[in-house]
């Protein structure tokens, strides 16, 4: 009985940041947090290929997708990424979407996609944000903020697998990365954020920082 209350004591004051998190949330810019949105499959490869186009995607999910992503993620209806496949994709990016071609294939057919995309989202109960990490500057390739790194270089955090959301601001100002007018090569809560100076018409990457947004669980 002790060791359960203890468990539950420690939850309580992990999560006891959630309130305070979701308070300093007010009065800045909400659409700062990102998250995944469902998955959409709007297509099959019968035809001329799979096209998971995404301004029909948004036209047609008005509430569910925004306006402009600032990242994608496609797999096979059962669960492979396109990099596991080995198909040539036509067009996967956060303007057209995602296009496989079945002309492009040597089977002369794509694989069933299905897309999701990275968008600004309404915080749920129950979240503990984490601190806020900078563990790469642009002065090489870009800016690199990988969460498995932030993982394995910071293993006393905690740090959850599986963040629901991601948050990316400038170091100098605390811009929200999306009103910096810079490309990501990935911005989500699965994999972090990456920004390459080769994609910047300036040719350099602002310094980010980044914070996740966890679960908080309570053991029985």
């Amino acid at each position: 009985m002790t060791k359960k209350l203890s468990l539950t004591i420690v939850a309580l004051l992990l999560c006891g940041f959630v309130r305070l998190s979701q308070q300093k949330q007010e009065g800045r810019n909400i659409h700062s947090v990102y998250g995944w949105t469902e998955w959409f499959d709007r297509d099959n490869p019968v035809g001329n290929g799979d096209m998971e186009d995404f301004s029909s995607l948004q036209k047609e999910n008005p509430w569910k997708i925004c306006q402009d992503p600032v990242d994608i993620e496609a797999r096979t209806l059962r669960g492979c990424s396109v990099q596991e496949t080995g198909e040539k994709i036509y067009r996967y990016d956060t303007v057209f979407g995602f296009i496989c071609r079945n002309s492009d294939q040597r089977s002369q057919k794509c694989q069933d996609y299905k897309v999701r995309f990275s968008c600004p989202v309404n915080i749920q109960e129950n979240v503990r944000w984490t601190k806020w990490y900078n563990q790469d500057h642009p002065s090489g390739s870009g800016d690199w903020e990988y969460l498995s790194s932030l993982i394995k270089e910071n293993p006393e955090d905690n740090l959850c697998s599986h963040p629901l959301y991601i948050e990316a601001v400038t170091v100098d100002g605390e811009v929200p990365a999306h009103e910096t007018g810079q490309k990501f090569h990935f911005y989500n809560p699965d994999k972090g954020l990456v920004c390459r100076n080769s994609d910047q018409k300036s040719g350099k990457c602002k310094d980010y920082k980044v914070r996740f947004g966890c679960t908080c669980r309570f053991d029985d």
